[in-house]
């Protein structure tokens, strides 16, 4: 079977699974299973997997080829024939690569919320304001780009296996779509090192709990609790809203949203959600005297 095939059949296999697990433990009991933006959400599903990754995938090998001509001219050898732990068993090509890749993608999911023109591109994830799994695909074509970027040199240059980058990408898109979804999970003792539905949450809360944000962790967590970006009161159910602010003045439409960071506009969004933080430690510090 070609492997868009098989990426297929997971990736129906997988959202399937987490469907039927939200019907019958949902965290959210009046949370609508047709809510506000699923049908949107299945559109960015299809689009972002569909057209916007294979396209980069595309044009990453035609980049690389041009590349490879480029250095080889100048008497430099090509980045993949370092190939630097080819040899290495499956097991540990995994668990390596798993570690290194998701450590790149916090550090640019971090860099999404702190830097206003990344904070643009990102906007679309966070306007969501009903949390399920198909939630985990709302995202910009802009920010697949830049993770994308991020992440594809390390491979070449560690020269993975390619049923090993397969095995990591179907774990991912498990751990994404479950730390999206409406279950009132923690999962345990495993809690403070894989992302989980009760952990993810606070990442969407509509304040803020950190300079920038909080729970930046896409599958591990770990790197939250290493540079203190993390955010889980055990004392609380979970945040009162999910989204955006009202002063970020976020399009609905899925045309706008395509083009909306490209926009001029005052950058007035970071300004907006810290505005809402305040005014929430203000009605805190009210109610507790």
């Amino acid at each position: 079977m070609p492997l868009y095939l098989t990426y297929y059949f997971w990736l129906l296999l997988v959202s399937a699974v987490m469907f039927t697990l939200e019907r019958l433990f949902p965290w959210r009991r009046e949370q609508e299973i047709l809510r506000p933006g699923f049908v949107q959400d299945l559109f960015w599903m299809v689009f972002n997997i569909q057209y916007v990754s294979w396209m980069l995938a595309v044009l990453a090998v035609h980049v690389i080829t041009w590349f490879d001509a480029a250095v080889f001219s100048l008497g430099i050898p090509a980045l993949e024939s370092l190939q630097m732990i080819a040899n290495w068993p499956a097991w540990a090509q995994f668990a390596v690569v798993f570690v290194v890749k998701d450590f790149l993608e916090w550090n640019v999911h971090h860099l999404l919320h702190r830097v206003p023109l990344l904070w643009r591109l990102h906007q679309l994830h966070h306007s969501t304001e009903e949390l399920d799994w198909v939630a985990a695909f709302r995202g910009h074509w802009g920010e697949i780009i830049i993770y994308k970027v991020v992440i594809y040199l390390p491979l070449v240059v560690l020269g993975v296996d390619g049923s090993v980058i397969f095995a990591i990408i179907a774990v991912s898109l498990v751990i994404q779509e479950l730390s999206h979804a409406n279950l009132r999970w923690d999962l345990g003792p495993l809690r403070y090192i894989i992302s989980s539905p009760r952990y993810h949450a606070w990442h969407h809360d509509v304040a803020l709990h950190g300079k920038a944000g909080q729970n930046y962790g896409v599958n591990l967590v770990i790197w939250d609790w290493i540079f203190r970006t993390a955010y889980w009161p055990r004392d609380v159910e979970g945040p009162e809203r999910y989204g955006l602010s009202p002063s970020d003045r976020f399009p609905t439409g899925i045309w706008a949203r395509l083009w909306w960071p490209f926009l001029p506009r005052p950058r007035t969004d970071l300004a907006g959600k810290l505005r809402v933080q305040a005014e929430k430690s203000a009605d805190r510090v009210v109610a507790g005297s």
